[in-house]
């Protein structure tokens, strides 16, 4: 079977991995045939309410947030090198943009975390396929867009496309239910809820971003 990591970010879209992006990445993995290898970095997120969006104050573990959406079975990203994978996907949700990487706040200029961005490096090098869902492409551009030019999409909001462009990386319309390949790099992108207003939209986006990137192994 193919192994296919799956980074999250927590749990909950306002403060980690988006729950029905995560869910629908991890049922499309099962579905086409490959076996999900969950993991997260063992790092500090803030907590949101998700009810009223606001900051509680609280903190808490990203991998242990994650480990709630993997049923308990979730790896130390740490632990984690290209050489276990065929290819990873990283589903949406503030949290990539947020703890996995500062996007969120500086846009262009992010800082990644450094597992994140050592994992994202030597599946490239490997020339291992990558994708990505929602907001996580700008986590990619964070990391790739400069040495490799990439080709990505987070649906049409000009404001992230143009901090994308700064990057290097190279920003694509798309609408909702479709992907952006690219095929040099085998990096695949969804906007899944960068523009989705149904779960069914984003379960068609992901289904199509996860067999492009199974093909591509």
């Amino acid at each position: 079977m193919k192994k296919i990591g799956v980074v999250l970010s927590g749990c909950g879209v306002y403060d980690g991995s988006e729950i029905h992006e995560a869910v629908c990445t991890l049922l499309a993995i099962d579905r086409n045939g490959g076996t999900a290898i969950c993991m997260a970095p063992n790092a500090e997120l803030s907590v949101i309410d998700h009810v009223t969006s606001q900051e509680t104050g609280e903190k808490r573990n990203v991998l242990v947030e994650s480990a709630r959406i993997a049923r308990g079975d979730i790896r130390d990203i740490k632990g984690v090198t290209a050489a276990d994978l065929d290819a990873v996907v990283f589903p949406g949700g503030f949290g990539a943009a947020k703890n996995l990487c500062t996007f969120a706040m500086k846009g262009a200029a992010a800082a990644v975390h450094p597992e994140v961005a050592r994992l994202l490096n030597e599946m490239a090098t490997a020339g291992k396929p990558i994708g990505a869902i929602c907001i996580a492409p700008a986590l990619i551009a964070a990391v790739l867009g400069k040495e490799y030019a990439t080709l990505l999409t987070i649906g049409s909001d000009a404001g992230t496309a143009a901090e994308i462009d700064k990057t290097g990386a190279r920003h694509q319309d798309c609408p909702v239910t479709e992907i952006v390949v690219d095929t040099k790099n085998k990096l695949v992108t969804t906007p899944a809820y960068m523009l989705a207003t149904h779960i069914s939209e984003v379960a068609d986006g992901i289904e199509k971003c996860v067999k492009a990137v199974m093909a591509l192994i």
